[in-house]
């Protein structure tokens, strides 16, 4: 893989980066956020790791100039020592694809970032639809009722799996073996998807669609659907 590592900590960039070269990775740096984004926009990366409290720019501005000159652009996994629900779903909403938080283990970004690379969305031509929801997998866009919804990558990998599945349960394990290759990583991260998710598509004034089934998984379908 190409990755770009956005981190301005010296000892953390320094480790992180040796880590990712052990591994055979191809890695650039940048040690402030307005320097990474020229990097993020010049460069084909095939994964971000980005820090949230960078100089110049933070992560969180950073990521959603990315995603706003880019548009879908690559994969990014942010790095940050805040680990409450609002700054995970603050990242997810700025345009992160995954969250990690610091400190971590080498292995578990390694196995984090590979997940991410392999899961870039592929142009395709099918449309799913589920009651008043629409994807358009070839145009990765999504309607509920008509009104487009925006919703990040891992959003989109979800949304996905249960509108295929519809209106049967997708475990969480499904879940967790699509997005993370069955690494299981901490239970509120798949939470703070499916919460982020939920907010998008349940909008007021529509039926809600997401459903959770305790214990299990996830589903779409309206409340007393079969």
């Amino acid at each position: 893989m190409r990755i770009l590592l956005i981190e301005d900590h010296a000892t953390v960039r320094a480790n992180t980066s040796e880590q990712l070269e052990r591994a055979g990775h191809e890695v650039d740096v940048a040690v402030d956020g307005r320097s990474g984004l020229l990097l993020a926009l010049a460069g084909a990366y095939d994964v971000l790791v980005l820090d949230l409290g960078l100089p110049h720019l933070d992560g969180l501005e950073l990521c959603r100039r990315l995603r706003a000159q880019r548009g879908a652009g690559p994969p990014v996994l942010m790095l940050t020592a805040r680990d409450t629900l609002d700054d995970k779903l603050e990242g997810f909403a700025a345009g992160a694809d995954d969250y990690l938080v610091k400190p971590f283990e080498a292995a578990e970004l390694l196995v984090r970032l590979q997940a991410l690379a392999r899961r870039s969305p592929r142009a395709e031509s099918e449309t799913l639809v589920v009651d008043d929801l629409r994807y358009d997998l070839g145009a990765l866009r999504v309607e509920r009722a008509g009104r487009p919804l925006t919703l990040n990558r891992v959003g989109l990998r979800i949304l996905r799996e249960l509108m295929t599945a519809a209106p049967r349960v997708v475990t969480r394990e499904q879940l967790e073996r699509v997005l993370w290759d069955g690494f299981s990583p901490e239970s509120s991260v798949l939470r703070s998807h499916i919460y982020a998710l939920r907010k998008a598509i349940d909008t007021e004034g529509l039926a809600p669609l997401v459903q959770t089934v305790r214990g299990i998984g996830y589903r779409l379908a309206r409340e007393g659907g079969a």
